[in-house]
């Protein structure tokens, strides 16, 4: 049950590799938003110009501006873009998937066996021999969520540009630096698809890989014994995340379960080579990295960016303890999530000093 520097080594790799994937999937959906937007401004600008020339005493009605053909017309083709551009994000976000499956399953089958000892090979079931019908599950589950949640977008973000354009205006000195703000509020709420996307692509291609991990590790029970927690431990980690670094859960339990666009992996643990049937050989340490001692090297500066100063005080003065720091929270539409705990509910768990 010896997490190596090797098995470090192999799940860094699969987690750069599913980093590259997301990657690609964030240059796609921002190259298309950003094509789209800059087919619609042109129009924006003019119909708010439009708007402008119904001024009286420097100051435009929200029943004018609600009236003008010209602005409403925008926003029916806007809608009509967004829901091209959900469509296409539904597309490359599912596309993806079958590959994120296979390299969470090649990934956890390659960290396994660097636990194993010499002459432990036989022991292991490899992903290419998992049924074909798990890996189809799978990635039968993951579009069917990716389709929930891409469907709503395009009404969302024209609802929050229509709220942004559809207002009173006071024009102020400047005609042209008003339409540039208003302009700049319409493309906000247009983009708010775009952040959503995103966040939907990470999220979702994170955790068809770490279901791909889990089968590996389910064709695998009878050599492990838990799987780890596993963070990436820099200075943009959360404090959730920390918190939750090195626990053990059960093999067929899925996660892990952190906040969208979290970048947490599991790492499967197997038996000790004593339990596997090799006895006489001396089984190396364990070089899984402790969040709490890595945290307590780490300089002032980056310490107080990573929990923010309250956070810091209430740790380190020992009015909180490292489980504070992570709450399970819900989300419809959506699984649970460990997220870190709010500030004000810290102070209320505070022990006194």
């Amino acid at each position: 049950m010896t997490i190596t520097p090797e098995t470090l080594a192999l799940a860094a790799d699969t987690r750069n590799q599913i980093r590259s994937l997301s990657d690609q999937q964030v240059r796609d959906l921002v190259g298309a938003w950003v094509n789209a937007w800059q087919g619609l401004e042109p129009e924006y600008v003019a119909s708010i110009d439009d708007v402008l020339t119904e001024q009286a005493n420097g100051y435009v009605s929200q029943a004018k501006v609600r009236a003008n053909t010209r602005l409403r017309q925008s926003l029916e083709v806007t809608l009509d873009e967004l829901q091209g551009l959900a469509d296409q994000a539904n597309i490359t976000i599912s596309a993806a998937i079958p590959q994120a499956v296979t390299l969470g399953g090649v990934g956890a089958t390659a960290i396994i066996g660097s636990q194993l000892p010499p002459g432990g090979s036989p022991l292991l079931t490899t992903w290419d021999r998992v049924d074909s019908k798990a890996l189809a599950a799978i990635v039968k589950r993951s579009t069917q969520q990716i389709t929930s949640t891409t469907r709503p977008l395009a009404a969302d973000a024209q609802r929050v540009m229509r709220s942004n354009l559809i207002r009173g205006i006071a024009v102020g000195a400047n005609p042209n630096v008003t339409a540039r703000r208003i302009v700049k509020q319409a493309e906000n709420g247009f983009n708010g698809g775009l952040t959503r996307a995103l966040v939907l692509a990470r999220t979702e291609t994170l955790d068809a890989h770490r279901e791909g991990s889990r089968t590996a590790a389910l064709q695998n029970t009878d050599i492990l014994t838990k799987w780890v927690w596993s963070a990436s431990l820099d200075a943009r980690t959360c404090p959730s995340c920390l918190a939750n670094h090195g626990s053990e859960h059960e093999i067929d339990e899925p996660g892990p379960d952190d906040h969208q666009n979290g970048r947490c992996a599991r790492i499967d643990k197997t038996k000790t080579w004593a339990e596997l049937g090799f006895t006489g050989i001396e089984e190396p340490e364990d070089a899984f990295p402790d969040a709490r001692a890595w945290f307590d090297n780490l300089t002032d500066d980056t310490q107080l960016k990573i929990m923010g100063p309250e956070r810091l005080n209430l740790l380190q003065s020992g009015q909180i303890g490292w489980d504070d720091l992570t709450t399970k929270k819900s989300t419809d539409g959506w699984r649970d999530a460990m997220h870190v705990t709010p500030v004000k509910d810290l102070k209320s768990l505070a022990a006194p000093r």
